[in-house]
């Protein structure tokens, strides 16, 4: 995008009006392919449109009618923008995770995406997108996007440019390393449960809503040793998070902690059951998403609640 900074991109003249036809023939069109996930912003920032599904189009710019000086029919200029492309991923599941949690690991073990995999933080710098392929012929996209660090919120490190995909997908998959995170000597040592609470603090900073949506997290390098009993005690944590805050440091304390449907225990680099496991869970979930934001199923449901309502009121009839 950068290096199209300054291209102007202008569609085909019309002709002339002429006695058989006043307006005259129009001018071609000029269509430009983007990927799905555009959006395009004007230069005063009002969104012209998006681009989510297969097909759409937008209509950036429109031509104004023809004239003829001879016969005194004005024509107008057309319109002209200077605009911004931005591209939001679109993807069923976002995968969130510090540095050197596994993402890229976890990616390439459930599906068909080949990301880059290094034992060093950043090694994701671009979004990787795979598509986690069911028995059943069930295909649900998942998003590998690039670590976040403390900060990224006011868009440290990578910042603005990961936060931003999360907003187009479905789910959040949460991945965190058993062992903690330290992203270098300079920075402070988190403990599993304290990196879970700082990526929920990142996203709730940067957008509150980004919390209501669904979410599941996993527990990553399950081989490493003592790992049994960290996640035993995540577990309880969140079972009881109101009694752990208190001990968690104010700058890492998010405002409202993020609600799990599940909380999996997964070794990426393994495999094995615990990664079975996980995609069952995530395609529960999207499933149990779908159902809810289906306009059908929720007029029905606002039905059935009215009409039971209804009998309550009235009471049972006797006879």
């Amino acid at each position: 995008m950068t290096k199209f900074r300054a291209k102007t991109i202008s569609a085909g003249h019309g002709e002339d009006s002429r006695k058989t036809k006043i307006v005259g023939n129009p001018g071609t069109d000029v269509k430009l392919d983007v990927p799905l996930g555009v959006t395009v912003y004007r230069e005063d920032g009002k969104v012209l449109g998006s681009i989510d599904n297969e097909g759409e189009t937008i209509i950036l710019a429109r031509g104004g009618p023809g004239g003829n000086k001879d016969n005194n029919f004005l024509g107008h200029f057309g319109q002209a923008h200077h605009v911004r492309l931005d591209l939001k991923l679109i993807a069923d599941i976002g995968l969130v995770g510090f540095p050197n949690a596994g993402k890229s690991s976890l990616l390439k073990a459930i599906s068909r995406a080949k990301p880059k995999i290094a034992n060093y933080p950043f090694t994701t710098i671009k979004p990787n997108k795979g598509v986690i392929q069911y028995d059943d012929h069930r295909q649900i996209s998942i998003a590998d996007l690039p670590g976040l660090i403390e900060g990224a919120h006011i868009n440290i490190g990578l910042g603005h440019k990961f936060l931003k995909h999360v907003e187009r997908t479905k789910l959040l998959l949460f991945i965190a390393d058993v062992q903690g995170f330290q992203l270098s000597p300079k920075h402070p040592k988190r403990s599993c449960l304290e990196t879970v609470l700082l990526l929920n603090k990142e996203l709730e900073l940067y957008d509150p809503e980004l919390l209501e949506k669904p979410a599941v997290l996993a527990i990553n390098k399950m081989d490493t040793e003592g790992a049994d009993q960290i996640f035993s005690n995540i577990q309880e944590s969140f079972q009881n998070m109101n009694k752990v805050m208190d001990s968690i440091p104010e700058e890492i304390r998010p405002e409202r902690v993020i609600s799990f449907e599940d909380i999996i225990g997964i070794s990426a680099l393994k495999g094995g059951e615990s990664l079975q496991k996980l995609k069952v869970s995530l395609r529960n979930r999207l499933d149990e998403f779908a159902d809810e934001n289906d306009p059908n199923i929720v007029d029905a449901t606002k039905v059935l609640k009215r009409n039971r309502a209804m009998i309550t009121e009235k009471g049972p009839k006797v006879t």
